[in-house]
């Protein structure tokens, strides 16, 4: 179980990288993450000594979230592996597709300096588990070759759409031409 001092501050990096999105990191300020953090500004800064720290934090959060969610997704092997990759590349990708989506992914490509190893890390890993779900039914030079391609097709797919319903359709699409 969580404590009331951890949820409080994942609910403030929550805030934090919508803020993120929606000014950009330049222009974003602590006075506008604590507004919509709905936390006084020397309490944001008890948290987080600067901004940079807390774009950091708010960064690796929603990272750290999202490879756990693929985790969990593909751990599932109950599931056919076209429908867990999908569900895993929507989790990883498709949440961060559309026009206000468009703008955390940005941030977070625009300020790869700010950032540190959590923008290869997790690329990385999330790399990893999608070969490894593959190799279950193929060989790992081939799952590794098919991930790579899926990948490459997600980030395609991810720039095009303008929804992520969209992004989702053509995204099975691609998984059912790589899986079979």
């Amino acid at each position: 179980m969580t404590s009331p001092d951890t949820d409080r501050r994942g609910m403030v990096l929550d805030s934090a990288m919508a803020t993120f999105a929606r000014f950009g990191y330049r222009k974003t300020s602590m006075d506008e993450v604590a507004r919509a953090a709905r936390i006084s500004r020397p309490g944001l800064y008890f948290l987080f000594s600067s901004k940079e720290t807390l774009f950091r934090a708010a960064v690796t959060q929603a990272l750290e979230r999202d490879i756990a969610a693929v985790e969990h997704v593909l751990a599932d092997t109950g599931r056919p592996l076209p429908e867990r990759l999908v569900e895993a590349f929507d989790q990883w990708a498709g949440r961060y597709t559309g026009p206000l989506a468009r703008e955390v992914t940005a941030v977070i490509e625009d300020n790869p300096d700010l950032l540190g190893q959590i923008v290869e890390t997790a690329p990385r890993r999330f790399e990893e588990l999608i070969t490894d779900a593959i190799a279950v039914d193929s060989e790992q030079e081939a799952a590794s070759a098919v991930a790579r391609t899926m990948i490459s097709t997600s980030i395609g797919l991810k720039h095009q759409a303008e929804s992520r319903a969209f992004y989702l359709e053509r995204l099975k699409v691609a998984v059912d031409l790589l899986v079979h």
